[in-house]
């Protein structure tokens, strides 16, 4: 697959075979206003849309940050009725990151505080650097809550009394922290932290991703349902993939002793 890179002022999508690597690049600690949503917003759709990627993986250009949040001399300067609108807005962007048949991994490779760490719960997996800095939601120090998911998002990875203790405190953690309560999946040394990310990628990318899509369906939305609605949700989406031409190479790849020649279909 032919490398393909396109870029605007806040963001560079590079595309290559099979992965959408989305780099943030707005400023020194990538604080963003409504424009970097907007521009945000537009690469999601274009990955969503193009079935030839299968992982897409958020990281920064900066080399301490990889978001902190929302620009504070930009929501000071909004009156609230907008700042409402741009709370919704940048909700209504991430759950596209959720809704995505593709997988969202976040590499962490610097602080990830506020914003930057609702971007991170939105996606799928969330890698972080053993150096990377801190991660946490300090927006009760500015007299407000973490409004575009970091309530609702982080109750649902940590539990509900870490969740709390972490909203009300405002207290940031570090990555080994961080790993310890399940709000990063994994911590990598930390010049390692892109390979070891994208290798992950790769890793999943060259998989059955009929499958991957539909066990992140399984996951995401079963997850709101009742137990045994969510049991019903699960088998319809096995019935189709026991249908897929995939789950026939898999079998006859498994009987065969050879490597599967994947389709994603």
């Amino acid at each position: 697959m032919t490398t393909v890179q396109t870029g605007s002022k806040n963001l560079t999508v590079v595309k290559n075979n099979g992965i959408a690597e989305v780099h943030i690049h707005v400023n020194k600690t990538n604080s963003y206003d409504l424009d970097y949503y907007k521009e945000l917003n537009a690469a999601i759709d274009d990955i969503r849309f193009d079935t030839d990627i299968k992982v897409a993986v958020l990281l920064s250009d900066m080399p301490k940050f990889f978001s902190a949040g929302a620009n504070i001399n930009f929501l000071k300067a909004s009156e609230p009725r907008f700042k409402t609108q741009f709370c919704l807005f940048c909700n209504e962007t991430l759950d596209k990151i959720a809704r995505s048949p593709q997988i969202w991994i976040a590499c962490l490779e610097g602080h990830t505080v506020g914003g930057g760490l609702e971007m991170a719960l939105a996606c799928d997996l969330r890698f972080m650097g053993s150096e990377a800095g801190k991660i946490g939601l300090p927006e009760i120090t500015l007299g407000v809550l973490a409004g575009t998911g970091g309530t609702q998002r982080l109750l649902r990875q940590v539990g509900h009394s870490k969740a709390l203790d972490l909203n009300l405190t405002g207290d940031t953690l570090s990555p080994q922290e961080a790993l310890d309560i399940r709000l990063v999946d994994r911590v990598f040394p930390q010049e390692e932290t892109r390979a070891k990310t994208l290798e992950y990628a790769e890793k999943i990318a060259n998989s059955a991703t009929y499958a991957a899509q539909n066990i992140k369906l399984s996951i995401m939305n079963g997850k709101e349902m009742p137990l045994n609605a969510a049991i019903r949700y699960e088998g319809e989406l096995q019935n189709l993939l026991f249908r897929s031409n995939d789950a026939q190479e898999g079998l006859s790849a498994f009987i065969g002793k050879r490597a599967a020649d994947w389709s994603g279909q």
